[in-house]
């Protein structure tokens, strides 16, 4: 797979997005800020989502967690969210002065519209819109690159969609997502990321994390994600739903290159063979050798209190001690001589 230039796939760097998702409190300038720091951590990609209240929901839509005072239903707080079709495109153009891909996940046909006039170069599907038939066509139509979280679905149904998708063209990579905000360390499940690699195979497997941590995207580099997704908060004192489940801008950087050299560390195994030579080690520095510990007359008889083991080597190893105890000296030695076989008699 491919977005924008960059190889996705566990052979490559993990491609790191950081999601901003509705942080920006429908503020233009606020999402700018976003990107701006989101460029300076080092990530790949800056996603959003889009919503259009009128296109996906109604007044009677019920809170999950009624977190916002602001905002008498959830219709109202969707409507907060919004940007318009030309403000869509200032964020985009913003992310690309950056050197960011722009990515944002439609939640209505009319948002999949807006966003394929702007030329996003791939999909992203959100756990709940995997039920959306409306939206998974109108996608698939497209043939472009989709990456799609499956925190609401089981693997099954996550394998079935990925079939259709890719019968219309598409590549995609799928994400293990818990949907738990914040993900508790128990809840991470990297087992079940570790199958859904092994299912999707060969298809890019990547991470979508709601820990708040770093461990996790680390660990699943270190396993073979070739993407990882985290949401990106300001400060972590900002208000907002997510905030708890994300990482502030220094966490973000050090998952960034933490996540690297994991990956540096799995695709770069280390041959036994080589590895002192590639060292290089040198027994006459890092060995020992066999000497005297005092000044000994010729003729003395070795025994063990007159030797001792010390550096440097290439010498004598410890393994002839036994063959040196009881042998008489030939010539008179001083104290830390480095002992040899022609210092003694032959027996």
């Amino acid at each position: 797979m491919k977005i924008a230039g960059y190889d996705i796939g566990p052979q490559h760097p993990p491609f790191v997005i950081a999601e901003v998702a509705q942080s920006h409190e429908g503020s233009l300038g606020q999402a700018m800020a976003f990107i701006d720091v989101a460029a300076g951590c080092g990530v790949q990609a800056v996603k959003f989502q889009t919503h259009i209240a009128s296109e996906e929901s109604t007044v009677h839509e019920p809170w999950r967690v009624p977190f916002s005072q602001q905002d008498a239903s959830r219709y109202d707080y969707w409507r907060r969210m919004e940007f318009t079709l030309e403000q869509w495109a200032l964020l985009k153009q913003h992310a690309e002065r950056h050197g960011l891909v722009f990515l944002s996940s439609p939640f209505s046909v009319r948002a999949c519209e807006w966003l394929a006039s702007l030329g996003m170069q791939a999909w992203k599907i959100a756990s709940g819109e995997v039920h959306n038939p409306e939206i998974l066509q109108w996608v698939g139509r497209t043939g472009q690159p989709v990456l799609m979280s499956g925190g609401l679905s089981d693997m099954p149904r996550l394998l079935e969609v990925c079939a259709e998708l890719e019968r219309g063209g598409s590549q995609v990579a799928l994400l293990h997502c818990t949907s738990r905000y914040p993900t508790p360390p128990e809840e991470v499940g990297m087992n079940r990321f570790q199958a859904l690699m092994s299912a999707a195979f060969p298809r890019p497997v990547g991470l979508s994390d709601h820990s708040a941590s770093t461990v996790p995207g680390v660990v699943a580099a270190y396993l073979g994600a070739s993407l990882i997704e985290v949401h990106l908060t300001l400060h972590e004192r900002m208000f907002g739903p997510d905030v708890p489940a994300s990482l502030t801008p220094d966490g973000l950087k050090r998952l960034v290159e933490e996540a690297r050299f994991a990956w540096s560390m799995r695709t770069h195994p280390v041959d036994e063979r080589t590895r002192l030579e590639d060292l290089g080690y040198n027994p006459g520095i890092f060995g020992r050798s066999l000497v005297t510990v005092r000044p000994l007359p010729v003729g003395h008889r070795l025994t063990p209190e007159d030797i001792a083991y010390k550096k440097p080597g290439g010498g004598l190893g410890y393994d002839a001690i036994q063959k040196l105890q009881g042998r008489s000296l030939i010539r008179s030695l001083e104290k830390d001589h480095k002992l040899g076989w022609e210092d003694v008699d032959i027996i």
